[in-house]
């Protein structure tokens, strides 16, 4: 894991990639088709991509498992986070700055932000481990002060 790009990067690296796409997809299809589109190959990427990290978890995947690996998402600055909680059955904390968000709206990509970045962080659980779940109701992205990432493990 430690060869990883960081994850900031790698979303700048993909959304430069996405973008002439997904204006072409809209142009030809309509923007809710392509987001449709969009949405069901993010999705499956971010299950992918849980998938990955589950494979290299020593151990097996918990909820201490996946908080440790959190840190491919904040290197760099790209989350100020504030904890607020940590059992053994929750993770609970706010993010009080994204840099993804900032990121998309700067490359012209704020409409579709949520799908490049948001809506992959629920859906990256199915694939590293199902037993772990998030609620989130509210995003920066969204307009919010803070996203509220409240994940639980369910055995």
């Amino acid at each position: 894991m430690a060869d990883r790009l960081p994850i900031l990067e790698q979303r700048r690296i993909e959304a430069e990639v996405i973008k002439p796409i997904y204006e072409e997809m809209v142009a030809q299809l309509g923007k809710a088709q392509a987001q449709d589109i969009l949405d069901s190959a993010i999705r499956k990427a971010a299950i992918a991509q849980g998938q990955s990290f589950a494979a290299e978890a020593e151990g097996g995947t918990d909820l201490d498992s996946f908080a440790d690996i959190q840190k491919h998402w904040t290197a760099s600055g790209a989350l100020e986070i504030e904890p607020v909680d940590r059992t053994p059955e929750t993770l609970d904390f706010n993010v009080t700055r994204c840099r993804y968000s900032e990121m998309y709206k700067a490359m012209g990509l704020g409409e579709i932000g949520h799908l490049l970045s948001c809506n992959r962080d629920g859906t990256f659980c199915e694939g590293y481990d199902p037993r772990i779940k998030l609620e989130r109701t509210q995003t920066l992205m969204g307009g919010a002060s803070h996203c509220d990432f409240r994940y639980t493990f369910e055995e």
